[in-house]
């Protein structure tokens, strides 16, 4: 798993690298039961908490949070003195995308959160006042757009805030958006050995979104799960042409 983190993310095609990370069974399916917990296995687990060691800010969807329970991001003694010594906080702030705010503010995510990586919600401008009014109670709050949260919007607030790498672990409809926005520079796609789950891809784009092409960089396997790495595919030179 150290090949993953020693990856350069120092290049990013546009305002931040975003790395997707993803799992999926043999059948394409990216939960069982509405969670992804039964389809990741113990190596995918670790390769999960080891990842966020490199992220500037781990980015999820509501409906991500509201499924999953999600907590504070924790990481090894290890692992947060390796970001101190790289001059970055011990752990990374988590940044929920919602447009409704209908979370739970009692998550340790909220309640919880250490000064140093304050928990973040990114939401568009037209957000209804009274739930808008809430949520600052209990986050920063970040506008990326008019009436939707637009990925390249959100990254700019990142990219201002120093942040260089976005980690998002999804869910499919946010991750979508940001493919659809050109916006996805890596995809970590861990292939459980299991079928028969939701009939929900790793990826929803948005109706009329273009293709977005990548490149297979890394394959491991471990405890019969597959590991993929892929990397966007970056515009051609037009001296090479």
């Amino acid at each position: 798993m150290d090949t993953y983190l020693a990856v350069d993310r120092s290049a990013p095609r546009h305002e931040c690298w975003v790395t997707g990370h993803m799992v999926a069974g043999l059948d394409g399916t990216a939960a069982i039961g509405g969670k992804v917990g039964a389809l990741s296995t113990d190596v995918d687990q670790d390769l999960f908490r080891r990842m966020r060691q490199i992220a500037d800010v781990v980015l999820v969807g509501a409906e991500t949070v509201r499924k999953e329970g999600y907590g504070l991001v924790r990481l090894s003694d290890e692992a947060m003195a390796a970001r101190e010594a790289l001059g970055k906080p011990p752990t990374p702030p988590v940044a929920i995308v919602s447009g409704s705010l209908d979370l739970n503010w009692q998550l340790k995510l909220f309640r919880e959160a250490p000064e140093y990586a304050k928990t973040m919600i990114i939401t568009s401008e037209s957000a209804d006042p009274d739930a808008l009014a809430e949520a600052k109670q209990h986050a920063e709050i970040i506008f990326a757009g008019t009436t939707r949260v637009e990925p390249d919007v959100a990254l700019q607030a990142f990219a201002q805030r120093g942040y260089q790498i976005v980690l998002c672990e999804g869910g499919p409809t946010l991750l979508g958006e940001f493919v659809a926005a050109d916006r996805l520079d890596e995809l970590l796609l861990s292939i459980a050995p299991v079928m028969g789950g939701d009939n929900l891809p790793v990826g929803v784009t948005p109706e009329g979104a273009g293709i977005a092409r990548y490149e297979l960089q890394h394959v491991m396997h471990e405890d019969h799960t597959l590991f993929l790495r892929y990397e966007a595919l970056r515009d051609e030179d037009p001296h090479d042409v």
